[in-house]
């Protein structure tokens, strides 16, 4: 049987709750994530601040508000404002089957993998994805 451990990332990008949006932005658009845990003190897993979550949180481009204003007020605001704290976490033991169903089921676009608090890792759908690709090539030859 697979684990999320066998699958996971671990090479991960994470913010603390008192970076920025602007932080928070940046750092997706550079890495090309749409997904950040927030950590604090020893990579205690505390959050997730998610894409969509900053596309709710940011001034719109048809405000006609100028781009140094909008960078402004988003270097102001701590992400600890805009994270998710109510998120379900996997462990890495847990079974492939479940974590997909658990993203499935909820709608999810990942789910941090965290052990004794600590985050160890994070599964998204891009991996089920990968993995899906794989097993069909495998069938295939």
């Amino acid at each position: 049987m697979l684990h999320v451990q066998d699958l996971m990332a671990t090479n991960l990008f994470t913010l603390k709750k008192s970076d920025s949006l602007m932080a928070a932005k940046s750092l997706m658009e550079l890495a090309r994530i749409r997904h950040i845990p927030v950590v604090e003190n020893g990579n205690i897993f505390v959050g997730l601040i998610t894409h969509r979550d900053i596309l709710s949180s940011t001034l719109s481009k048809l405000a006609d508000i100028d781009e140094d204003v909008q960078d402004e007020i988003e270097a102001g605001i701590p992400v600890s404002e805009i994270m998710r704290s109510d998120i379900y976490t996997v462990a890495p033991h847990a079974s492939l089957r479940d974590a997909a169903e658990l993203l499935l089921n909820h709608k999810y676009g990942c789910l941090p993998v965290v052990e004794k608090d600590r985050l160890v890792g994070i599964i998204t759908e891009a991996d089920f994805l990968r993995l899906t690709i794989d097993l069909m090539d495998a069938l295939d030859t």
